[in-house]
């Protein structure tokens, strides 16, 4: 029994020692594949016409961000403050930057982090503002048979995988990796 319970420990550490780099490239694998776009294209959906578009937001971006102040004052964003401008293009270039970040592997915890946040912020717009909370199907719930609620039940997968970046890193094959010093394959650089 020992002698199995030796080999069970010292294949499992062996596979523990390579989940180290693996599941952070896993989790920044799964993140492309799944959110990157999503993002990228929520913040096109933002951007003003022409090349400043960037800095002079759509109408729809202000709508999407502050539903309610944007309803308040008939859709006129003039009538909105430079704070509402600021949050607005700040949600817009993160939305585009921060996805890039972690794919790439730069930055990735600080990056992975202000995900999280950006993502709980969106899930109290979607609930609050744009009066999700009076959808519980959009809440959901957890420990119920419906997996795929938008809020409780999705979003608590994408915060899994962002956690796992703010706790392991990138991971190999990473920008932050080689900017270690230890290279692709892990080891110091000579």
């Amino acid at each position: 029994m020992n002698s199995l319970i030796s080999l069970h420990n010292r294949v499992f550490a062996a596979v523990e020692r390579l989940g180290d780099g693996l599941i952070p490239l896993l989790a920044r694998l799964v993140f492309a594949g799944t959110l990157l776009v999503y993002f990228w294209n929520s913040a096109a959906t933002k951007l003003g016409d022409g090349i400043l578009g960037i800095v002079k937001p759509s109408t729809g971006a202000y709508a999407q961000i502050f539903p309610k102040a944007m309803e308040a004052v008939t859709y006129d964003v003039s009538q909105l403050s430079i704070f509402h401008w600021a949050v607005v293009v700040a949600g817009t270039w993160a939305e585009f930057i921060l996805p890039l970040l972690i794919v790439i592997g730069l930055f990735t915890r600080l990056s992975a982090l202000a995900m999280i946040g950006f993502v709980v912020v969106q899930s109290l717009t979607d609930l609050y503002g744009h009066g999700g909370i009076a959808h519980p199907e959009t809440l959901g719930a957890w420990f119920d048979r419906v997996p795929d609620a938008a809020i409780l039940d999705q979003r608590a997968f994408w915060i899994l995988v962002l956690i796992t970046l703010v706790i392991k890193g990138a991971g190999a094959l990473s920008v932050d990796r080689i900017l270690q010093g230890q290279g692709v394959g892990g080891r110091a650089a000579a």
